[in-house]
């Protein structure tokens, strides 16, 4: 996707991974080692795992990311574990102290598209999400994983723009008449607040890869500051007019940039008349000064 990332893992009870990890939790506490030692399960290890997080994270965390620059891409896996989410504050505290240190953040939610195979599924799927999206309080992005693995993709295409009459009828037919009240108060939440949405997620088009990419990006807002300072850099570069260049570090507007894309191309075509480049710049200048 022609850019660097850098992995996080936040999952003690992860084996095996088929990317590089650049932060471990592993490094700080082992799921295994709590569970032999305090004799927990693993939903009683992993919660004691992830409070030990919590308690470290101004040591050993921040110690591990101040090793990343300012523009630094950072994806941090999480464990799969609902109740980290819903039940405890473990993440949420997490997310707070990542915020501090100035960090965008945005959670994205996975949801296997497999699961997703009825109306009652994709309800709990809905309420699933929703209550992270309550607890994290972050910009949220929720994403139907695993696209390539369905065979009919026919039969989710009622969930990823779904008909809120279609789904309450569908869902009063699978219960007992007694919830039908609580039906129709679940699919009006879905349905009024726009709350929960997802984005199938198809590993095999990199157009599908890059509309979940895009949709991240803009909820952190990553490559703002850098998209200004490119072109800055570019009108230097052409020889434009110093004022332009300043006004190109000072204002990252939307309008501004793409008056600033639209710039780059004309003068690409007449930068073999230096005349009409500069009257260009001027042209351009007054135009930006109005808006």
């Amino acid at each position: 996707m022609r850019r660097t990332i850098h992995v996080v893992n936040l999952d003690p009870a992860a084996e095996h991974f088929d990317y590089p990890v650049a932060v471990d939790i592993r490094e700080l506490i082992s799921l295994d080692d709590v569970m032999e030692e305090l004799e927990l399960g693993p939903n009683g290890g992993l919660i004691y795992c992830m409070e030990h997080l919590e308690d470290n994270l101004d040591d050993w965390l921040t110690e591990e990311l101040d090793n990343y620059l300012d523009d630094d891409y950072l994806v941090f896996d999480c464990p799969g574990q609902i109740e980290l989410f819903s039940h405890v504050p473990v993440l949420k505290n997490f997310v707070e102290h990542l915020k501090r240190k100035n960090f965008n953040v945005c959670a994205v939610y996975l949801l296997d598209s497999q699961f997703v195979t009825d109306v009652t599924k994709f309800i709990s799927g809905c309420m699933a999400s929703l209550s992270a999206m309550v607890q994290l309080e972050v910009p949220h992005v929720n994403i139907l994983s695993k696209m390539d693995l369905v065979k009919n993709k026919r039969d989710l295409e009622d969930y990823l723009n779904p008909e809120p009459r279609a789904l309450l009828s569908e869902l009063n037919l699978c219960m007992a008449p007694q919830f039908e009240k609580l039906n129709k108060a679940l699919i009006d939440l879905v349905d009024e607040y726009s709350m929960v949405s997802f984005i199938p997620l198809d590993l095999r088009k990199e157009s599908s890869i890059q509309y979940v990419l895009a949709q991240i990006d803009n909820s952190i807002q990553y490559g703002e500051d850098a998209d200004v300072k490119d072109v800055a850099n570019g009108l230097n570069k052409m020889g434009m007019c110093s004022d332009l260049a300043v006004c190109a570090q000072t204002s990252p507007t939307f309008a501004f940039l793409l008056y600033c894309c639209v710039l780059c191309m004309l003068v690409t075509m007449v930068e073999e008349h230096n005349h009409v480049k500069y009257c260009l710049s001027s042209a351009i200048i007054l135009t930006i000064l109005k808006h």
